[in-house]
């Protein structure tokens, strides 16, 4: 039996990101500073949109959008049951208990049909997301809520696996009101840790300075940043607000903004693993190929999700199991938020949500990354089929 050593989504870095790390630390600021204020600019560059807001992960950017917004009870907010609990574990830190509808059959996407019969008069926001990089009919929502005149509905779009993603011609980040990005250290771009909001309206619903409100809600409500207080006779400031403690540091800045320069280049190289993967895949009769480019969209090639057609999740458990034995590893993404204990105990159930958790059952996530080499993708997939067909012959 052959066996590999083959991480499952390691960081793609370079001597250029430590060189510029070292700067950074070097130069005696290694908090929020101009780096930060760059890749801020850079990413609302590279988004097409009017301002990024980087801070310390895709989730302190959720947290940060409710808080400014000042979600509260009673609001209502929909969302998905399919994705990672942070999405609405950010809900639950409003004291708001989420309205979960489920995914459009066969799709790893909310169900938008299901999203109208969901609304009700407390209705604030919606919470959509871009699993596996695969950006959502954004339009489709908006028409929507104009059919059934709720345009006031707030569209926040979890985006946290989709940055390079392309919708209509355009990069994902202005398609909603609020985009959300995550540059954790398994996503295609990273910073080790660290997210962003991106936006386009700065006086979004009648604020005065919409960036501005967001940088010192994410520094305890502090009008002054570390920068700007250490300069001499800066050290007065005032609080605010209540605010969070979840700004981007210029270390994390640094390895992000040499990620960008690259980040073209990685994402063909995702895109070029992916076809080796769906070439091998596309004519097995069990294989559902988790997606296609279109003229209107193409994803982020954060994941390959495979689906195994009439697998159940006992049998999806055990390819796994062979694989992880002969050193390739893979996932699953996601398990649906109603199969956990907290969200149990407020009263959700998988039965309710059918088509999350058939998605759930049989998807299997292979490794998928830059630094992936094409011998090695090769290999995966060949054990990948060799795994399923021999649990499928029992």
């Amino acid at each position: 039996m052959k066996k590999y050593n083959i991480p499952f989504s390691p960081p793609d870095l370079t001597e250029k990101e430590i060189e510029n790390v070292i700067e950074v630390l070097k130069s005696g600021w290694i908090t929020s500073g101009p780096k930060v204020f760059e890749f801020e600019k850079k990413v609302a560059e590279y988004c097409e949109c009017e301002k990024a807001v980087a801070v310390s992960s895709a989730t302190s950017a959720l947290d940060l959008i409710m808080k400014v917004l000042n979600f509260a009870p009673p609001d209502e907010i929909i969302t998905t049951t399919y994705t990672y609990a942070s999405t609405s574990n950010t809900i639950c830190h409003r004291g708001i208990k989420p309205i979960f509808v489920d995914l459009e059959k066969d799709s790893f996407l909310i169900d938008i049909n299901k999203i109208k019969d969901a609304i009700t008069e407390k209705t604030k926001a919606i919470v959509t997301v871009d699993i596996a990089g695969i950006p959502l009919d954004y339009d489709a929502i908006r028409n929507l809520l104009k059919e059934i005149h709720r345009e006031d509905i707030i569209l926040i779009s979890d985006s946290s696996h989709a940055f390079g993603a392309t919708y209509k011609g355009r990069k994902v980040g202005c398609q909603a009101d609020f985009h959300v990005f995550s540059f954790h250290a398994v996503k295609n771009l990273t910073t080790a840790e660290g997210g962003a909001i991106t936006f386009n309206n700065n006086h979004f619903n009648g604020k005065e300075d919409l960036y501005k409100e967001f940088k010192y809600t994410a520094l305890n409500g502090q009008t002054k940043d570390a920068l700007t207080k250490s300069k001499a006779g800066g050290w007065q400031y005032d609080i605010l607000t209540d605010g969070l403690k979840c700004n981007m540091t210029d270390i994390h800045a640094a390895i992000g903004l040499v990620q960008l320069t690259r980040y073209e280049d990685m994402l063909k190289k995702r895109a070029y693993l992916t076809e080796i993967y769906t070439a091998a895949l596309k004519d097995k009769s069990w294989a559902i190929i988790p997606f296609t480019k279109d003229t209107e969209k193409e994803t982020s090639y954060h994941l390959y999700p495979l689906r195994i057609k009439d697998f159940t999740e006992l049998q999806r458990n055990e390819v796994i199991n062979i694989l992880a034995e002969i050193g390739i590893p893979t996932n699953v993404h996601f398990t649906p938020l109603p199969m956990f204990t907290y969200y149990k105990t407020l009263g959700y159930s998988i039965k309710d949500y059918p088509n999350a958790y058939n998605q759930y059952a049989n998807e299997l996530t292979l490794p998928l990354y830059s630094s992936l080499s094409v011998d090695d993708a090769k290999c995966i997939v060949n054990e990948v089929i060799n795994a399923i067909e021999k649990v499928k012959s029992k």
